[in-house]
């Protein structure tokens, strides 16, 4: 049986959660027993957003082989539980990148390059490449921004191509779109959903399926015009109306059949594979111990980049999923770093039961974020520093326990006298910004018998990275004979992953990303053990 390929396309306003409802496709069809994959679309000319400032597009997401990607992309990996990889997320900038190179190399043999057919068959080719590995039964597309964008039409043009081209059970289409209900006229209004799929139509493109985002329940007589007004079946109308958390959604899409009239579409029923229903017995499991918490804890989240949920997006999901494991609500408190001082600082963890210092790039609120390493450790409040999180532990304790004066970072004081956080050999020489970092996942090997060993219950591990600033190695043994142990190497450079304070009731920082592999099926160890020693703090047993 041939691949099968599902567009996912979005209309009248963005963040409607088209990211959301392709996952929870996935989860549907991978529970009935199908190979799935996800890839998103972006219509901005970045080569990637790992140059982004986090205000600008949420987190920059990395996978295993070192790709900084949309966040979508970490939902997807949190839904279906399987790691994505560089070809999963492709940009415009990419696009034209390629197009470009290829001109330059002579491959156009003379000819006109244009947006058509050059452009829309560099996305095509990019659109079917998954699934021509052969490793996948559908292959879900999430096109970013909506329809009517300008940067977006090439992408549309390419669907509508391949709507032509692809045998008519390969390829369908999903529109997800807006359903506003005006207060003031006590009604759902249908119209923005009209004009929106209209906009599609006038390109070319033909829904087959339309989620209605809504808050309030879709009565018989609205799907019925939109389906009238839209040109689809009325059961090809699915509501998506506010859930409690994102991780109900795959429930919700099938009450609403999602999942049965994609596999009728594209005439999956004869796969040999698939279940005649999905099995989320693990997934309602979650949800159960997510939504019947016997505890909760309040967790502190120092970060400079708080005003943006999405920018910590992975490390707020990864709470969730540690939460549920240990059948506890968690409240993250954000708070921004800039906003803390030695005048301040109690006023602000006092309460807590914990506190995560966050990763980061840059100046601002570096400061912030050390006098609240310094208050955790000194008040033996459970600490979690993840990356620049984690640097700031080393400067704190440089600077309050060994009395290293002007001990920095040199990505902050190039020259200071002491620099414990230090530039990367690989990296000094380096002038270009995007893709440069140490990305992706690398080896660590643990100490026997540390926290780290107790977490994770072994003594190899592979954790992803994104960063271009190491502890120095210089400082370590001192470091050592003063409380603060490098517990996490390298296995190859010998560069320092983990530091503890084994005095301390629960101190870890790790210079890896953790976040970016915790999923509701697998939450990640040190979120899980951080949250649970929150628990204990709270209880007094620490």
């Amino acid at each position: 049986m041939s691949t099968k390929y599902v567009f996912v396309l979005g209309g009248v306003t963005s963040s409607l959660g088209k990211g959301i409802i392709s996952a929870s496709l996935a989860k549907l069809l991978q529970a009935r027993g199908l190979s799935v994959t996800i890839q998103k679309f972006d219509p901005y000319i970045n080569i990637d957003p790992g140059t982004l400032n986090p205000y600008e597009h949420g987190e920059c997401f990395v996978t295993e082989d070192g790709a900084e990607t949309d966040l979508d992309l970490g939902h997807y990996e949190r839904f279906l539980n399987v790691y994505t990889c560089q070809n999963n997320n492709v940009t415009t900038g990419k696009i034209y990148k390629s197009v470009i190179e290829k001109e330059r190399a002579g491959q156009y043999l003379g000819k006109t390059v244009q947006v058509v057919p050059h452009i829309t068959d560099e996305i095509k080719r990019r659109m079917l490449s998954l699934g021509k590995e052969g490793r996948y039964d559908v292959v879900i597309t999430e096109l970013g921004g909506t329809a009517g964008d300008i940067e977006s039409l090439p992408y549309i043009e390419a669907v509508r191509q391949l709507q032509w081209e692809l045998e008519d059970n390969d390829c369908l289409v999903v529109h997800l779109t807006l359903v506003p209900y005006l207060s003031a006229a006590k009604e759902l209004k249908t119209k923005p959903t009209q004009h929106s799929v209209r906009m599609l139509q006038q390109n070319g493109v033909h829904p087959d399926i339309i989620v209605c985002r809504t808050e309030h329940p879709l009565p018989a007589d609205i799907r019925k015009k939109v389906a009238l007004f839209c040109n689809v079946k009325p059961n090809a109308v699915i509501e998506s109306i506010d859930a409690k958390s994102i991780y109900e959604v795959p429930l919700l899409m099938v009450s609403e059949g999602l999942d049965r009239l994609v596999i009728d579409g594209l005439s999956l029923n004869e796969s040999p594979k698939l279940a005649s229903n999905p099995d989320l017995t693990k997934w309602k499991s979650f949800l159960d111990r997510l939504f019947n918490p016997k505890s909760e804890v309040n967790i502190a989240l120092v970060g400079k980049y708080v005003e943006l949920q999405d920018a910590y997006k992975s490390i707020l999901e990864s709470f969730i999923h540690a939460g549920a494991q240990n059948e506890c609500k968690v409240n993250v408190h954000s708070i921004h770093s800039e906003a803390i001082n030695e005048s301040n600082i109690g006023d602000y963890l006092s309460n807590m039961d914990g506190v995560l210092v966050a990763p980061g790039f840059g100046e601002r609120g570096i400061e912030g974020k050390i006098i609240a390493v310094n208050y955790v450790r000194e008040n033996r409040i459970p600490f979690f520093g993840i990356c620049l999180g984690m640097q700031m532990a080393v400067i704190e304790f440089a600077r309050n326990v060994l009395n290293l004066e002007d001990a920095m970072t040199t990505e902050i004081r190039p020259n200071a006298k002491n620099p414990v956080i230090n530039l990367m050999e690989d990296q000094k020489s380096l002038t270009k910004m995007g893709g440069t970092m140490r990305l992706g996942s690398y080896e660590c090997t643990i100490e026997e018998g540390s926290l780290a060993n107790r977490i994770y219950g072994k003594l190899e591990i592979a954790e992803r990275h994104r960063h271009r600033y190491e502890m120095n190695s210089s400082y370590v043994d001192m470091f050592a004979q003063n409380g603060m142990i490098a517990t996490g190497k390298n296995s190859e450079t010998g560069l320092v992953e983990i530091v503890e304070i084994p005095e301390h009731p629960f101190f870890i920082g790790v210079q890896f990303h953790p976040e970016l592999k915790s999923t509701p099926e697998n939450p990640h160890p040190i979120f899980v053990a951080f949250v649970n020693a929150a628990l204990k703090y709270k209880n007094r047993e620490i």
